[in-house]
């Protein structure tokens, strides 16, 4: 089993570590094939989705050399304080609720540098992005592949009579409008992007507002942009955060109210989904996400890429993300095995 060195956004089996933009994707994105664009590249590189001005460490430990309460806090799950967030989260909401647009442009300004003109805008009005025709292909792959999982699921109406006069209906309608939150911080995921919003588009939503973190220059990452448009996505939110969230479930002069929030985020994006969720915004979301973690078990015949993007797809979540991997067999029996997490170690 090969030994895995891990970067922050990216993790490369004995492969070095690089700080330029993506040309394959990382993942098996709804079955999506890495191999072929992984032997394309003669050094097997595994480069993340956004650029970097430097990579960062992610600390690996081997099973076999932890004593039992090295491998007790290696192994113990990260809990979050969500009290404290929510204090912090709660101004954040009320503020977007009363000043809307000017809010966000405000917290976006805050936290992340960037002063926007345009909040909300539909994406007919944003031009296509420019990307390489191998990525683009690689997004059409899963695109297809997603679409046809979710297409399907799709089930006629069902009608039964239970006794002669009462006649028991399913039907199946669409949410009117709905908000897909596309994490664009720590990474940029352009796989939530198809994964939130393919659904949406064939379950027959008539809105779809992708709200994820803009540029410094305050423009969307085009890997997403180009997700989005395939999509069908009717709306982009230039925002992250609690802010995004706020906007969304309320409503702005520019952002469409929805009736439900749907993926992934940090800590405060969380606590915001939780608040408002419970609050006259009237608006209902997927699930509390929590920290991300897998397990890889491979075994002499696994490919190391592919073994290292599924570590890599969860690591790059955060900090608190934990990733491990294990072997077996004959090479596995030699103690190839090991976790770890994004920042964090013994010493």
């Amino acid at each position: 089993m090969a030994t895995f060195a891990v970067g922050g956004r990216v993790l490369t089996a004995n492969l070095p570590i690089t700080a330029q933009p993506v040309n394959i994707l990382a993942r098996h994105f709804g079955g999506c094939p890495l191999r072929k664009h992984v032997r394309r590249q003669e050094r097997l590189r595994i480069e993340a989705v956004a650029s970097m001005e430097a990579p960062s460490t992610l600390r690996t430990y081997q099973y076999s050399q932890l004593s039992p309460a090295e491998m007790k806090q290696v192994l113990s799950r990260p809990r979050v304080d969500f009290t404290s967030i929510l204090n912090t989260v709660a101004p954040i909401v009320e503020n977007v609720r009363t000043n809307g647009d000017g809010a966000v442009r405000e917290y976006t300004a805050k936290f992340d540098r960037v002063n926007l003109e345009t909040v909300c805008v539909r994406i007919e009005d944003v031009p296509d992005p420019v990307l390489p025709a191998d990525v683009t292909a690689a997004f059409d792959v899963a695109y297809n592949n997603i679409r046809a999982f979710h297409l399907a699921q799709q089930t006629a109406p069902l009608e039964v009579e239970t006794m002669p006069g009462v006649r028991c209906r399913r039907v199946t309608r669409p949410i009117n409008s709905v908000g897909v939150y596309v994490p664009g911080g720590t990474a940029v995921l352009p796989s939530s992007a198809l994964m939130l919003s393919v659904p949406a588009a064939l379950a027959g939503c008539g809105t779809i507002v992708l709200a994820t973190p803009p540029r410094p220059d305050g423009t969307i990452t085009p890997e997403v942009l180009y997700c989005a448009k395939k999509a069908g996505v009717t709306h982009i939110l230039k925002a992250g955060g609690a802010q995004a969230v706020a906007a969304m479930a309320w409503g702005t002069a520019s952002c469409p109210k929805v009736d439900k929030i749907l993926g992934p985020g940090n800590q405060f994006v969380t606590a915001a989904k939780m608040l408002l969720q419970n609050s006259e915004a009237m608006v209902s979301i997927d699930m509390p996400a929590g920290p991300s973690e897998v397990l890889v078990i491979a075994d002499a015949g696994a490919s190391p890429a592919h073994v290292a993007a599924d570590l890599l797809s969860q690591a790059e979540h955060g900090p608190d993300s934990q990733v491990g991997t294990g072997g077996v067999g004959r090479r596995g029996r030699e103690g190839a095995s090991g976790v770890g997490r994004p920042g964090q170690g013994l010493d």
